[in-house]
């Protein structure tokens, strides 16, 4: 008897998936643990394996088209068997598919799942060459003026305005020797409106959900504080070199902010509506950039592992992410998370919590500062942090203490390397 393949929920936020390609065609027999399609879910392109035997009879979306979850995405069969009253009956009954995520009310056109347009490309500007006659020269008033105190001719002039009107800043740019209607619009310039839209991903589409959910439903508050990294490039440094690791120093800010969250377990902490969840276990989300968006693997146990297997497996993370091959298990159960984009030449900035966790570290750039101590003006390599605290569940002297503890690790990273080896 002919069965209905549903689209599966492939991770605990995905409420439809896009169908990246099919591994089998209608006709083709099918067993159970054959690898049939890959879908594209709000995180990663993910293999799915048939649980059902049988002959591929429908193909319920095509490539590149999404299905809400527990959407008809094939259905399976005998040769040959009728499969039009199970497409039937599935019409008549009433909506109770899992919800899709809403659009955006701004952009109605992108509701609909279709190609996305090819971008129209701008017509390269027509330039007008002048007559030589001034009765027939297209001028503003003030070009004309302008022109005949400057003693310029105005048919020398390639009007930019409308039509190709002569106009102020023609004259202006104007210089004596150009070529007879000289080009006054820089080469290349685009003189006509235009744009391009695309569909939003599935993987854009939860981003904006989620992170729209945490900022207008925490109360975020922020705390900033500078950092002399000065010990830990030294440390850094010295690692490296003796033992040929590539250590980053996002390496260094990982391991500390797990030592200071053992320290500080109410920043280790959730909010759950009616109560207030405070883990034991230390699992650190570090959010990688992916061409759509931004993904949050997690570092379980960060405070039990060595410098050099958290850089392993944030490398191994980053790779992964890159190929969207990152499994729910992978960034699921984070209890904190690191932003970093002091890589890109950012100073500082402030980041929206990442639900569940009540507390998100934002990480600025190093840099080159003039600071004073002990009466005397050195310069030391700065690093600027900031904490975004949900204020249901952190208070501002707690997140104020995590952040002085970080600033002790980090300001003397032997206290790092005495907990564990490299």
């Amino acid at each position: 008897m002919a069965e209905i393949v549903r689209m599966p929920k492939m991770s605990d936020t995905m409420t439809e998936g896009v169908v990246a390609k099919w591994h089998k065609k209608v006709g083709d027999k099918i067993k159970t643990g054959d690898l049939v399609a890959e879908i594209e879910t709000d995180k990663a392109t993910m293999e799915f394996e048939s649980y059902q035997e049988g002959v591929l009879l429908y193909i319920g979306v095509e490539e590149g088209k999404s299905a809400p979850v527990d959407g008809i995405l094939a259905i399976l069969g005998k040769a040959g068997e009728d499969y039009k009253p199970l497409l039937d009956a599935e019409s008549k009954k009433p909506a109770e598919k899992a919800p899709v995520a809403p659009e955006p009310a701004a952009t109605p056109a992108l509701a609909v799942s279709k190609p996305a347009p090819k971008p129209v490309p701008a017509p390269a500007p027509v330039l007008e060459t002048a007559v030589v006659n001034e009765d027939r020269i297209k001028a503003s008033p003030l070009a004309k003026k302008l022109a005949s105190d400057k003693g310029i001719d105005l048919s020398r002039i390639a009007g930019s305005g409308d039509n190709g009107r002569v106009v102020k800043r023609d004259v202006e740019w104007f210089r004596p020797g150009s070529f007879i209607a000289s080009q006054s619009v820089m080469p290349g310039a685009i003189t006509k409106e235009s744009f391009e839209e695309v569909a939003v991903s599935q993987m854009r589409k939860t981003i904006a959900k989620r992170l729209a959910e945490s900022k207008f439903t925490a109360p975020h508050f922020y705390l900033t504080m500078e950092i002399s990294m000065d010990r830990c490039v030294d440390a850094r440094e010295s690692i490296n070199a003796a033992t040929d690791s590539k250590l980053s120093y996002n390496d260094f800010v990982i391991k500390a902010a797990a030592a200071a969250l053992r320290q500080h377990p109410k920043i280790n902490s959730s909010w759950l509506g009616d109560r207030i969840r405070t883990n034991h276990h230390i699992n650190i989300g570090v959010a990688v950039a992916v061409e759509e968006g931004l993904l949050v693997p997690v570092v379980r146990f960060a405070d039990s592992k060595t410098l050099s297997q958290i850089n392993a497996e944030v490398k191994a993370y980053a790779q992964k992410a890159k190929d969207k091959k990152l499994q729910p298990s992978d960034w699921e159960g984070n209890t904190f998370t690191i932003s970093n984009l002091g890589m890109y030449g950012i100073d500082e900035f402030t980041a929206i919590i990442n639900p569940p966790d009540a507390c998100i570290l934002a990480v600025g750039g190093m840099k080159e500062t003039a600071v004073v101590k002990n009466g005397r003006v050195r310069v030391s390599n700065i690093m600027k942090v900031t904490l975004s605290c949900d204020h249901r569940v952190v208070d501002g002297v707690t997140g104020a203490k995590f952040l002085q503890a970080l600033k002790g690790f980090l300001e003397n990273p032997v206290l790092l390397l005495g907990q564990s080896s490299i």
